[in-house]
Formats: C-alpha cells, sequence, structure tokens
C-alpha cells in the first residue's frame, strides 16, 4: 500500500505545482509542455461537465480494486499493477472531490498531434492497466505451456 501512498502524494504535489503556471512552459519545444488546465471530464473533453458520475465511476473502481487487494492479495506485476491504477483513481477523485475539476499539465505533441493534457495520476492509471496486459497476457502464456506439454 505504500506504493499507493506515495504515487498519491507524487501526483497531489505535482499538481499543486503545475497550479501555480500561468502560461505554456517548453521543456522539449515541439513535443512537451508544461501547460495547467482545468478538466472538468476525462480526456478528449469525453463526459465534460459530468463531475459526479465521474467521480461515482472512480468512486465504485476504488472500491472494487481495494476489495481486490485485500481479499485476493495479488503478487507480483498484477499487484503492482492494482496499486498503479488505484493511486492514479485516487489521485483525480480527489481533485473532482475537493475541486470540482482534475488539474492537468502535461502537454505533448506526438507527430504533430495535440495529445490530450493528462497528469500524473493518468500516467499511473495507464502503467496500472498495461502492467495488468502484462500480467494477464504472461498467465496466459504459462497456460499455453503447461497444456501444451
Amino acid at each position: 500500500m505504500w506504493l499507493v501512498i506515495l504515487i498519491v502524494a507524487i501526483d497531489l504535489i505535482s499538481k499543486h505545482f503545475a497550479s501555480l503556471i500561468t502560461h505554456s512552459i517548453p521543456l522539449i519545444p515541439g513535443f512537451l509542455y508544461l501547460n495547467f488546465v482545468k478538466n472538468f471530464g476525462m480526456a478528449w473533453s469525453f463526459l465534460n461537465g459530468q463531475v459526479a458520475f465521474l467521480s461515482l465511476v472512480a468512486g465504485v473502481a476504488i472500491v472494487f480494486m481495494g476489495y481486490y487487494l485485500i481479499q485476493k492479495k495479488p503478487i507480483g506485476a498484477r499487484k503492482i499493477a492494482v496499486e498503479f491504477m488505484l493511486a492514479g483513481a485516487i489521485g483525480n477523485l480527489l481533485d473532482r472531490l475537493f475541486l470540482g475539476y482534475v488539474r492537468d499539465f502535461v502537454d505533448t505533441f506526438i507527430f504533430g498531434y495535440d495529445f490530450p493534457i493528462f497528469n500524473i495520476a493518468d500516467c499511473a492509471l495507464t502503467i496500472g492497466v498495461i502492467l495488468w496486459l502484462y500480467a494477464e497476457w504472461k498467465e496466459e502464456q504459462r497456460g499455453k505451456k503447461t497444456i501444451s506439454r
């Protein structure tokens, strides 16, 4: 659980400092900028203004992930994956509950495309999903080896 606390702390601290940004700051011109925005929806402005609904969905997801960690006691990549997803969900939920929006600040241009601005919690969620998919794939590969023997 220490990983969840650490990621949430880094997320909230980074969001605090990002909220002080008054104009776009180029870190790698043409690719990476710090640019603070208030996000009232989720990526690509999906469900914009639906803060209560997004908070409810996040709350339910947090309960399920917490239950999974406590009851199933996963290990390895699967445990780390759930902890990353849990931390990301908590970080963004805290913003929605206390501010009514999520603080985003990492602005990237990938092959000329202005990707939606995101934050550390979003990164944690993405890493968690990728790790979960990797753990599932590894388990499936182990199952295929067992069956083929």
